[in-house]
């Protein structure tokens, strides 16, 4: 069974920086993708950043400029390095993977954890 681990979630003032890490564990196939999403209370979840195998990125446009995703292939791990925080930051930050096991292809999330950027 596949597992994603997230860490690095807290509280920062505006400005300030936080970093999240993501790492994948377990009997891994693939990785073909990883990624973090968000969701604010009483809002849709959204793409914030992902990354191919390959290292093509793309970002959500209300984060270009600030935001870093990264990847370490030899450790399953992601990472987004968030820069310039303003409080429409704060939300539930979720790890993805899609993981192409065999003939399927299946979507991986961590349990989330908590940025919440004070103003």
């Amino acid at each position: 069974q596949l597992q994603l681990v997230e860490s690095g979630g807290g509280l920062v003032q505006a400005g300030g920086s936080l970093r999240l890490s993501c790492a994948l564990s377990g009997n891994i196939f693939i990785i073909n993708r990883m990624g973090w999403y968000r969701q604010a209370p009483g809002k849709q979840r959204e793409l914030v950043a992902r990354i191919t195998s390959g290292g093509v990125t793309n970002y959500a446009d209300s984060v270009k400029g600030r935001f870093t995703i990264s990847r370490d292939n030899a450790k399953n791990t992601v990472y987004l390095q968030m820069n310039s925080l303003i409080p429409d930051d704060t939300a539930a930050y979720y790890c993805n993977a899609l993981v192409i096991e065999g003939y399927f292809t299946n979507d991986y999330w961590g349990q989330g954890t908590q940025v919440t950027v004070s103003s």
